[in-house]
């Protein structure tokens, strides 16, 4: 018998440009687009090999398919499975670590990029006509200022956060990165929360989310940012106190924010950070590049190849 396969969520990592053949050469293997929480037990029903990546796998769902030996997180956080719950049912668990790296330090410095230049800004308005009516050949409205020199503020640097360091630091800028217990020593200068809020043009966050990070970005330091300093957010949204910084953008505390994720996703329309001034919010999109999205799919198939072996890869449950 071949083994059962299912990936719960498939189309938050295919957008019809993936190739999942070899996730179908590891056995039965099922797609499944989306997954509602109503549709999770009849999904999950004689599945030895559940995939997913935001589906939620509590204790309750693994405690309720005792046929269920691995699940294949889909992503590199742990948030969305029950750990504990999957070791004490003796359930495989394997995550993707790094796949996305590229992809986020990229789309960050994107983000730089764009608060930097107002290049959206300016295309909108070139596109109602102001430039059109310009007496001038070019516009002034929104001045742009150059990266080298200024100090990028980076909160965790793991690979994704070291990977910004360095593209930031070849446009020049200053890194100043967190300060942390244990942390590897490296070329970049290190400062605690409250020097970086002070000192920083940009504060770009690459933290877990963790117990210890949830609403670290808070109030207090909000307001000690620079009055001419952005917040960027490709990491987690309940990292950041979402009142506090639309608190913040409305006093002009900051100059602005580029936000990829927020503390609830997909948002409510009226979630206030989509309706606040000067924040660029994006859909989650920082990991998703294409290349990323292939390496993901890749390293699942390799993390299920492994424990089929009966080998352990990149395995998240203890021995």
């Amino acid at each position: 018998m071949k083994t059962t396969i299912a990936f719960l969520d498939a189309s938050t990592v295919d957008y019809g440009d993936i190739d999942f053949s070899s996730l179908h050469a590891l056995g039965a293997f099922q797609r499944y687009d989306h997954t509602a929480p109503a549709e999770l037990s009849a999904r999950m029903h004689g599945i030895e090999i559940a995939i997913s990546n935001k589906v939620v796998l509590g204790a309750e769902t693994i405690a309720a398919n005792p046929s269920l030996r691995m699940i294949a997180i889909a992503a590199t956080g742990l948030n969305n499975v029950d750990i504990p719950a999957a070791e004490r049912a003796g359930i495989a668990v394997a995550n993707v670590p790094g796949y996305s790296t590229d992809s986020v330090a990229q789309f960050t410095m994107t983000q730089v990029l764009v608060l930097a230049t107002n290049i959206q800004r300016y295309d909108e308005a070139a596109r109602r006509g102001e430039w059109s009516r310009s007496p001038v050949f070019t516009m002034g409205n929104w001045p742009s200022f150059e990266l080298h020199g200024k100090v990028m503020g980076i909160l965790g640097m793991g690979a994704i956060g070291s990977r910004v360091a360095h593209l930031a630091s070849s446009f020049g800028m200053k890194v100043l990165a967190l300060r942390r217990a244990g942390a590897a020593t490296d070329a970049f200068e290190r400062g605690d929360l409250q020097g970086i809020a002070a000192r920083a043009d940009f504060v770009s966050v690459h933290l877990p989310l963790t117990n210890e990070t949830r609403l670290l970005i808070g109030e207090e330091f909000l307001f000690k940012m620079k009055p001419t300093a952005f917040l960027l957010n490709t990491a987690r949204g309940a990292i950041v106190d979402t009142a506090a910084l639309v608190r913040a953008l409305h006093a002009g505390s900051i100059a602005g924010a580029a936000i990829d994720v927020l503390d609830e996703e997909p948002p409510p329309p009226d979630h206030p950070l989509l309706g606040a001034p000067r924040c660029i919010v994006t859909p989650h999109v920082a990991w998703a590049g294409r290349e990323a999205r292939e390496r993901l799919v890749a390293e699942i198939a390799k993390n299920i190849g492994a424990f089929l072996a009966g080998n352990r890869r990149h395995r998240i449950d203890s021995e």
